[in-house]
């Protein structure tokens, strides 16, 4: 066996005695990244180590001096736990260093305990297993629709934006339903381009796979439409020849890779007790001295870097083709516009749909108006509903655009079935692949549902629009278990993440436009399914009011005794009631996203709520917490603090307080409890 002893000679080895060494080095720099850290984990990393190395230094296609090129093919580790492997790589492609490394899961360093999309090399944030598996089927799906939209306008379109992306998943991953439910979905578009490599070793952190599981998942897959493989996932000939059968499939692909647990150490193969701790050092010398290594730390000799770097010349000749091709293509009118629009993020001066003054109509009609209009001028908007077209108003959208599907991958639809939380994950992978916004529409009482992939959405500042219709009891007869009540302020608690509660169509309009904006954070549009009035305020006049968050509605003449804050369709309740209050001085303040509201300067939150000398109200068919940051101690706050019930919506206001007449009485006894 080749050893460090011998690495003068190192050109001179075979071929497999170069990846196998190169192979030892990257377990080294694992087991030492985890042993200095005290901290992370080192079996998983070892036993996908071969599938891993021979992807990078034979088959992805990167550029080396770019780690943003947009045709790279993209490597999704959704192990994410098994981050030191990737920070291996990373390091041996010149992306990050050897402090990099001695800083693993240190505080402000580019190593944390799990890969984060900031990081030069890493496609996602990954860790909450299952997520990366869905992020990666969006991000298919983005490469699929740009690579056929493109391809009616040149020959070239695959040499343009045609990659791969590849996954790295564990045994975890597969026992998340996310990853059994994007697969079923990945599988129903015959997304090819997508190879997921699933790193079967059979050891968790509270002992073996079998303890809980004992799904056939090549028989499940298969039934999804996969192309399915099973290996051993240490034969690096095996390897090779699976993922060029992958490569050239008409589906997606698994390659089950049976493996070892911390493969090659010492005297620990297959313990399960190595997934989530640093191995003993004891154990980590014995291993390196089996695997021909040096014992000391973080040992990577110039050769192995060499080794691993042999492909770039052909690599930058690869990458200063397609800028010849790019170029090229954009001399064509029809080409270029398609590709600033989408590649280039380009959105121009947007025309909004127009809104009769008075009328009644409900936010969600409002949402699908704008959606049409808005899809004829913003080629890369993209999306579809979570099964409820006719409730979501996605339907016209999805007839005039196309379903994407095998056959039509032109479609801008997406038929994304009952599946809210793989929707919200693909939606994130496609909003981090690129050249797509991507929009999913479902009832805002299935937030639940989609919540994990919201907040790693917010984590990673993508850019994603959730529709989320049907906001309150006025659902009506489907009864609580589909009427929101805790859902909206959940989702304000969400760091980075833009809630939009629009009072009524212009309103929407506004709001919707302002989330095609919000470039580097996910936003929410939270819409009624009953009629609002449309007011009468001009569209400039609602935008300027949307993009700060909050405006005033109406105004009196006099300072201010009441502040009536409210959203969605309590701008309309406040506002009746204030025309019942004739004796009182009223503003109405309209309130669509508290996170840009609070984003203003102190003095312009000041001039729309001011801080005393009046008494504040909040309005919000929904609970009440969260408020008193508005309302003070001394305000008070119309809201629902319990779940709905069945029944028609006009009996379930009257029943939950919320007319005119009864808000008026709670405000008015407020009043006299305060004097």
């Amino acid at each position: 066996m080749r050893s460090y002893q011998d690495i003068d000679t190192f050109s001179e080895w075979t071929p497999e005695e170069r990846i196998q060494f190169a192979l030892a080095v990257t377990k080294g720099l694992i087991m030492d990244m985890v042993r200095k850290a005290n901290s992370g984990h080192s079996g998983g990393p070892m036993s996908s180590a071969d599938f891993t190395q021979i992807l990078f230094t034979e088959y992805l296609n990167y550029d080396p001096h770019n780690s943003d090129w947009f045709k790279r093919d993209r490597f999704v580790l959704s192990a994410g736990h098994e981050s030191a492997l990737l920070y291996s790589m990373l390091t041996q492609i010149g992306w990050l260093n050897m402090d990099d490394l001695k800083n693993f899961r240190q505080l402000h360093s580019r190593t944390p305990g799990h890969p984060e999309v900031e990081i030069p090399g890493v496609e996602a944030t990954t860790g909450p297993l299952g997520q990366g598996f869905g992020m990666a089927t969006g991000m298919a799906t983005a490469e699929s629709m740009l690579r056929s939209r493109f391809g009616e306008l040149s020959e070239n379109a695959d040499e343009l934006v045609g990659h791969f992306t590849y996954v790295l998943a564990g045994d975890g991953d597969f026992q998340e339903p996310i990853t059994l439910s994007a697969g079923s979905m990945a599988g129903h578009w015959g997304l090819s381009r997508l190879i997921v490599f699933y790193d079967s070793n059979n050891a968790q952190i509270s002992g073996k796979v079998d303890r809980s599981d004992s799904t056939n998942y090549a028989q499940v897959f298969e039934g999804f439409g996969w192309h399915v493989q099973e290996i051993d996932g240490h034969d690096h000939g095996q390897i090779r020849e699976a993922i060029e059968k992958a490569q050239v499939v008409d589906r997606p692909s698994l390659i089950i890779g049976t493996t070892v647990m911390a493969q090659g150490s010492a005297t620990m193969e297959g313990d399960h007790e190595t997934h989530g701790a640093p191995l003993p050092q004891n154990e980590i010398d014995a291993t390196k001295e089996k695997l021909g290594l040096p014992d000391e730390p973080f040992y990577l000799p110039d050769e192995i870097v060499e080794h691993f770097q042999s492909r770039f010349e052909s690599l930058k000749e690869s990458v200063a083709e397609w800028n010849s091709n790019v170029a090229e293509a954009c001399k064509d009118n029809a080409f270029k516009t398609l590709w600033d629009a989408t590649i280039g993020e380009q959105i121009g001066d947007i025309e909004f749909p127009e809104f009769e003054a008075g009328i009644s109509l409900a936010t969600r009609k409002a949402f699908g108006a704008t959606l049409d209009k808005f899809a004829e001028q913003v080629p890369s908007l993209v999306g579809g509903s979570a099964d409820l077209e006719p409730s979501n108003y996605t339907g016209n959208f999805s007839k005039t655009y196309g379903d994407f599907t095998k056959e039509y991958r032109e479609g801008r639809n997406l038929a994304f079935g009952v599946r809210e939380f793989p929707m919200a994950a693909a939606m994130n992978g496609m909003a981090l692949h690129g050249g797509v916004i991507p929009f999913g529409g479902t009832f805002l009482v299935f937030a639940d549902y989609s919540r994990p992939a919201l907040r790693l959405g917010a984590i990673q500042h993508v850019h994603a629009i959730h529709e989320f219709t049907h906001d309150s009891f006025y659902v009506g007869e489907d009864g609580p278990t589909h009427q929101p009540i805790e859902h909206a302020m959940a989702l304000r608690t969400i760091p980075n993440f833009y809630v939009f509660r629009p009072g009524d169509a212009k309103e929407t309009a506004a709001c919707f436009e302002k989330t095609l904006q919000l470039k580097n954070a996910p936003s929410a549009l939270l819409l009624t399914r009953q009629g609002v009035p449309v007011s009468d305020k001009t569209m400039d006049e609602i935008k300027m009011g949307v993009n700060k968050g909050g405006y005033i509605f109406h105004d009196c003449e006099e300072s201010p005794e009441l502040v009536f804050i409210a959203t969605g369709s309590e701008v309309w309740l406040a506002v009746s009631v204030m025309e019942r209050m004739g004796d009182k001085h009223i503003r109405i303040v309209s309130l669509p996203c508290w996170e840009l509201f609070m984003e203003q300067s102190i003095d312009y939150i000041n001039d729309i709520i001011p801080p005393r000398g009046c008494l504040k109200i909040s309005m919000e068919a929904g609970i009440t917490l969260g408020w008193e940051r508005f309302v003070g101690p001394a305000g008070l706050s119309i809201g629902l603090d319990h779940y709905g019930a069945s029944a028609p919506n006009k009996d379930l206001a009257e029943e939950f307080g919320f007319t005119p007449e009864k808000v008026e009485m709670k405000i008015r006894e407020h009043l006299e409890k305060l004097l």
